[in-house]
């Protein structure tokens, strides 16, 4: 088990954990989602220590940490909501889905508090353009980018690029998406009461992007990175398109009581 929670991205130290936690060995369903949850990508062990470091609050301040995305009122009863995601990992190993699917992340994020998504900005780093790698990953993000976001119909209106040697192995694929509501339209991830209904729904689930969080967003890279494929999402965003506008249309009804993105493991 101790060799399972290895390929799974958790530390011996992790492992031990666990068991001190639960107080027996964890099963193959349990360590799963321990690596999952602890996973950089969605416990940000490493870099929560350089986060908590930065503001999160202030007058203008309508949604910050811990919800789908941020949140800020700009006057005339109107709320920005913003959300920045990196898919470094991914597109490392996969860069057209790997990009695509970052753009996709985010766009669920702020439609999730309630804004319509109006635009999307990207900042790139690649390793030197003379490299073959550094081309094919550049080329490949870049139009995962723009697929995703003329698919569903929300612009890319500006990013940055960046090409220098230590990128050459892990790019930095980093995407961010601006929406805007109505500050009365904005929803919390969180409900409460009795006698909600919870509904599910989304794109089909397939058998790829397993251990996109855990064993890819924590994993070192090397020689078997194309192993590595099928732990990245295959994007659909005229599924997400429909998802979007269903989303929307419920909160004007005022017939959600709350709403919440499931990424990377769930």
């Amino acid at each position: 088990m101790r060799s399972q929670a290895r390929e799974l991205g958790l530390t011996d130290a992790e492992y031990d954990l666990i068991c001190e936690k639960i107080g027996r060995r964890p099963n193959g369903l349990e360590l799963a989602v321990f690596s999952l949850m602890w996973s950089e990508h969605c416990a940000y062990k490493h870099s929560k220590k350089l986060l908590g470091r930065l503001p999160t609050e202030g007058p203008h301040l309508l949604m910050g940490p811990g919800e789908n995305a941020g949140a800020v009122d700009v006057g005339d009863g109107l709320a920005v909501a913003f959300k920045v995601e990196s898919h470094n990992h991914p597109s490392a190993v996969e860069p057209f889905q790997g990009a695509a699917t970052g753009v996709g992340g985010i766009l669920r994020d702020v439609f999730a508090v309630g804004a319509r998504p109006i635009a999307v900005l990207d900042s790139l780093r690649f390793g030197e353009l003379d490299s073959q790698r550094s081309r094919y990953l550049l080329d490949g993000a870049v139009s995962g980018i723009g697929h995703y976001g003329n698919s569903i119909g929300v612009p890319t209106v500006g990013g940055e690029v960046y090409f220098e040697g230590p990128y050459e192995q892990n790019c930095l694929v980093n995407a961010m998406c601006l929406g805007i509501a109505p500050q009365e339209r904005l929803t919390r991830s969180a409900a409460a009461g009795l006698g909600n209904h919870l509904v599910l729904m989304g794109a089909r689930t397939g058998r790829d992007g397993i251990g996109g969080a855990s064993v890819l967003a924590s994993a070192e890279f090397g020689d078997d990175d194309a192993d590595k494929r099928p732990t990245v999402q295959i994007g659909d965003p005229f599924e997400e398109k429909k998802v979007m506008e269903a989303c929307l249309e419920l909160l004007d009804r005022e017939l959600l009581a709350s709403l919440q993105d499931l990424g990377a493991a769930g």
